[in-house]
């Protein structure tokens, strides 16, 4: 009998969960698959903030106050905290239906809508859901076999359903939702300051250069800072046009999703349910009231056993998996015994019965 040492791999949860995602440092970090606009973002922002730290801040520093480099360092960490920790954390994906589950959900819309006749378009599977007095519109995912929640919409480019969905934001390489929604607002008005910094005090250190040798020599002494002027210059009117839209839905405690969809503005002329009247309360609920915790759970362990020398067949899996029923050999001949498959491993085979003693005389 041939000993097969058996070991134990542990696989992450994370390993196996559906969707169109990946993930980094075995599960704590959490990215949408398309990241070249991101490495993009990080390129500007690094490489902007690099040249002015090597040559304006130095300059300006002497010749004005070295509060200023110290400011910008501030604003540039603070900037790209708030941009990784958007970009590699859960936005609060909901995890899909088991397939038990998604079963029963099954039956129970098959018993709540009945037999739908042949030919005919089965009904709508929407739940109605009341908050505030007001009825809300819960619908069926056929992707993740889940009623989404309230504010929750399924991610085409991730494949995930999203609790309170914003938007997909491709220049941070991930999903905005509830849990890193605050932290995409507090990014993009950091950056919009940041921008604003730079691209003021370059303007200074050219007029400052100017007055000592000349407009057309400063411009050919430090094409980096024509460089970023140019970059602050085409991207400070997108950034702070986003800043004041989204500062404008977090006072109405609205997303973009629904924003573009009109869900409470335009013909639907149904009042928001989730905005409390008041822009301070609706600011301290999105940007300051607590996060949830992830619903993933994206390092939890799936025990899984391997073999150490050779994976079993499947004959020994069904053998070892299925219950064998014992065989009669009351009314076999000696000629139609079991063979040895049948038989406990290290057992020796029975023997054939012995003929009885009447045919024995017989033949003697």
């Amino acid at each position: 009998m041939s000993v097969m040492m058996v070991r134990k791999k542990v696989t992450r949860k994370w390993e196996k969960l559906p969707g169109r995602n990946t993930f980094c440092c075995d599960g704590r970090i959490m990215m949408a698959r398309q990241k070249g606009i991101f490495y993009l973002t990080l390129f500007l922002i690094l490489g902007t903030c690099t040249l002015f730290f090597a040559f304006e801040c130095r300059y300006l520093a002497v010749q004005l106050s070295p509060a200023i480099p110290v400011f910008a360092a501030l604003l540039f960490l603070f900037s790209m905290a708030t941009l990784l920790r958007t970009s590699f954390s859960d936005p609060g994906v909901i995890p899909r239906a088991l397939p038990d589950e998604a079963a029963f959900i099954e039956m129970e819309i098959e018993a709540a809508n009945g037999a739908v006749p042949q030919g005919q378009r089965p009904p709508p599977r929407i739940k109605n859901f009341q908050i505030n007095n007001q009825i809300v519109k819960l619908k069926y995912c056929y992707t993740c076999k889940i009623f989404r929640p309230p504010r929750a919409s399924h991610c085409s480019i991730c494949d995930n359903c999203v609790e309170r969905f914003d938007h997909h934001c491709p220049w941070v390489g991930n999903c905005v939702g509830k849990r890193n929604y605050r932290y995409f607002y507090l990014f993009i008005l950091s950056l919009s300051l940041l921008t604003i910094y730079v691209f003021a005090f370059n303007i200074v250190y050219v007029a400052l250069k100017s007055l000592k040798i000349g407009f057309l020599e400063t411009l050919k002494e430090t094409p980096g800072t024509v460089l970023e002027v140019l970059i602050c210059f085409f991207t400070l009117w997108s950034v702070v046009g986003l800043t004041g839209f989204h500062t404008f839905l977090v006072a109405l405690n609205q997303t973009t999703n629904e924003d573009i969809k009109g869900s409470w503005t335009g013909k639907n002329r149904v009042q928001n349910p989730y905005s409390h009247g008041n822009i301070m309360t609706n600011c301290c609920e999105v940007l300051c009231g607590p996060l949830p915790p992830s619903v993933l759970d994206r390092r939890g362990i799936l025990p899984l056993e391997e073999s150490g020398s050779r994976p079993p067949s499947t004959q020994e899996t069904s053998s070892s998996v299925l219950p064998q029923s014992p065989v009669p050999t009351e009314h076999l001949s000696a000629n139609e015994m079991p063979e040895e498959a049948n038989t406990p491993e290290g057992m020796p085979p029975p023997e054939p019965p012995e003929p009885p003693q009447e045919v024995a005389e017989t033949e003697k």
